[in-house]
C-alpha cells in the first residue's frame, strides 16, 4: 500500500515536471545556452575561411607583385659638418677638444611634380578565391629648384656637390618590369636598388630604395630649374598610390576598371571621374595643404600616411556577412523557441526536450549552409537557399510534433519574417542599429501581448 501510495506520488512529480512552465522556462533556456557553443565553433570556421582567402590573396599577388606605393623622387645632398667631440689623452689622463668632420644629408623634394598612370587590372583566381592584379605605366615628370644652403644655415663650401644622388622609393620591387631610369636635365642616370634591413610587421607597408649614381654636380648646383622624367612600367595588386612630395602635386590615374575605390588622405577633385568604362581621376595637392616641408635634413620621414590613390581590390563581403549573421545566432534560436513554447503552452501540446535540441540544431546548420554556399555564389542566393532549407526542414519537423497544419505555417512564416529581418539589417551600415531596435521592440510587444493569454498561475 504504501509502495503504490509512493508511486502515485512520484508520477504526479512527473506529470507536475511536465506541465510546469517554470520547469519548461529553465529547460528550453539551458538548450539555448548549450546551443551557442556550436555558434561559436561556426563563427571560428568563418573567420578560418576567411583568414584562408586572404592568405590565398596575398600569396597571388607576392607572386604577381605587391601593392604599388611611389615616394618621390628625392634629391639626396651630402654635405660637411664639423664638431667638438672631448677626447681623454691615454698617457696624461687630460681631457682635449677636437673638432670632428662628419657627413649628414640633405633632402629635397620636386617643386613640381605631376603624375600620370595607366593601370589595367585583370582577376587572377586560384581555387575558389580571386583577386585583382594589374600592369601599369606610370609617367612621373617635374622639375627641381637648385637647392639654397645658405637658407638651411649651411654654408655651401661645405656641400658636396660631386656626391649628391636620387632617390625613388617604392613599396614592389618585384612587379617592376623594366629598369627605371631618371632623366635629369640632358642626362639619364639608372636607379639601382639599395639593400636595407627592415622591421616589417603584418599590416605595415614597407619601401625600400631605388638610387642613382652620383650626379653631375653642374646639372644641380648652376641651375636654377631641375627638370626631371620617370617612366616605369610595373606588374601590381591591389592598389596604385602616390605621396605628394611635391610642393604642387599634379595626379592623374586612368583605367577600365569599374569598381574603383579611391582612398587616402587626398580625393580625386573631378566629378566626372567614374563612367561606365571605368574611370579617370585626377588629383592636385599643394605643399599648403600637407602637413610637411619640402626639404629635410639627416633621414628621408616616414610619409606613407598621406599617400593617396585607388584600390582594386574584389571585395570579398561574403565572410564578413556571414559572421554578422552568426552573431545573431543567439537570438534566431531564442525566439524559434519562444515560438515553440508558446504554442506548447498555448495549445497544451507537448514538445519534448529532444525535439527543441534537434530545432536548435537544425538552426545552426543556417549558418554552415551560408558559409558554404556563399563560397561559390553570391551572399543573396546562399543566403536564400540555406533560409529557405532550415524553414522548410523545422516547418515540416513542427508538423509531426504539433500534429496540425496552422502551426507549422505559422512556425514557418516566423522564421521567414526573422530570417528576413536579418538579412535587412546586414545589409544596412548606417541605420543598422536604429532598425534592429525598432524590430525588437516590435517582437517584444508582440511577445508580451501573446503571453496574456497564458495562466502563469497554473504553472
Amino acid at each position: 500500500m504504501e509502495h503504490k501510495i509512493a508511486e502515485q506520488g512520484s508520477n504526479k512529480f512527473i506529470q507536475w515536471l511536465k506541465k510546469s512552465i517554470a520547469i519548461r522556462m529553465l529547460m528550453i533556456g539551458f538548450l539555448t545556452l548549450i546551443l551557442i557553443i556550436p555558434l561559436l565553433f561556426i563563427e571560428d570556421l568563418i573567420r578560418e575561411r576567411a583568414q584562408r582567402q586572404q592568405s590565398v590573396v596575398n600569396e597571388i599577388n607576392q607572386q604577381w607583385g605587391d601593392e604599388v606605393l611611389l615616394y618621390g623622387p628625392i634629391l639626396k645632398i651630402p654635405y660637411k659638418i664639423f664638431r667638438e667631440k672631448k677626447l681623454r689623452d691615454i698617457d696624461t689622463n687630460n681631457e682635449y677638444k677636437e673638432v670632428v668632420e662628419e657627413i649628414a644629408e640633405a633632402y629635397f623634394f620636386p617643386d613640381n611634380l605631376l603624375i600620370e598612370a595607366s593601370v589595367n587590372p585583370e582577376e587572377k583566381k586560384r581555387g575558389i578565391y580571386r583577386t585583382a592584379v594589374y600592369s601599369g605605366n606610370i609617367g612621373i615628370k617635374g622639375n627641381f629648384i637648385a637647392p639654397n644652403f645658405n637658407e638651411l644655415e649651411i654654408d655651401s663650401n661645405n656641400v658636396l656637390w660631386d656626391k649628391a644622388t636620387m632617390i625613388l622609393q617604392t613599396s614592389n620591387l618585384k612587379g617592376i618590369k623594366e629598369k627605371v631610369e631618371i632623366q635629369l636635365g640632358k642626362t639619364k642616370h639608372t636607379l639601382i636598388s639599395q639593400y636595407k634591413t627592415v622591421n616589417k610587421s603584418n599590416f605595415e607597408l614597407v619601401l625600400h630604395q631605388l638610387e642613382s649614381k652620383y650626379l653631375n654636380f653642374r646639372e644641380i648646383k648652376d641651375q636654377s630649374n631641375i627638370p626631371f622624367t620617370i617612366n616605369m612600367a610595373v606588374n601590381g595588386s591591389e592598389s596604385v598610390q602616390f605621396i605628394p612630395v611635391g610642393k604642387e602635386t599634379t595626379a592623374n590615374i586612368k583605367s577600365d576598371w569599374k569598381d574603383a575605390s579611391f582612398f587616402g588622405e587626398y580625393l580625386p577633385y573631378n566629378a566626372d571621374k567614374i563612367s561606365k568604362d571605368g574611370f579617370d581621376a585626377k588629383w592636385k595637392v599643394l605643399d599648403i595643404n600637407r602637413p610637411f616641408p619640402q626639404h629635410y635634413l639627416n633621414n628621408i620621414p616616414d610619409l606613407k600616411e598621406y599617400a593617396f590613390g585607388v584600390d582594386f581590390m574584389i571585395p570579398v563581403e561574403e565572410y564578413q556577412k556571414s559572421e554578422r549573421s552568426a552573431k545573431y545566432g543567439f537570438l534566431v534560436i531564442g525566439l524559434t523557441f519562444l515560438i515553440f513554447f508558446l504554442i506548447q503552452t498555448l495549445s497544451k501540446i507537448n514538445i519534448h526536450p529532444f525535439q527543441y535540441l534537434m530545432i536548435g540544431l537544425a538552426l545552426t546548420m543556417f549558418y554552415t549552409l551560408l558559409i558554404s554556399i556563399s563560397e561559390h555564389s553570391n551572399f543573396l542566393k546562399a543566403y536564400l537557399i540555406a533560409g529557405i532549407s532550415v524553414i522548410a526542414l523545422i516547418s515540416l519537423y513542427s508538423k509531426t510534433i504539433l500534429k496540425n497544419i496552422k502551426f507549422p505555417i505559422f512556425i514557418g512564416l516566423s522564421l521567414t519574417a526573422l530570417y528576413t529581418f536579418i538579412f535587412v539589417i546586414i545589409q544596412l551600415e548606417n541605420y543598422a542599429l536604429l532598425v534592429g531596435s525598432i524590430g525588437l521592440f516590435v517582437i517584444l510587444a508582440t511577445v508580451m501581448f501573446v503571453s496574456k493569454k497564458i495562466d502563469w498561475n497554473n504553472g
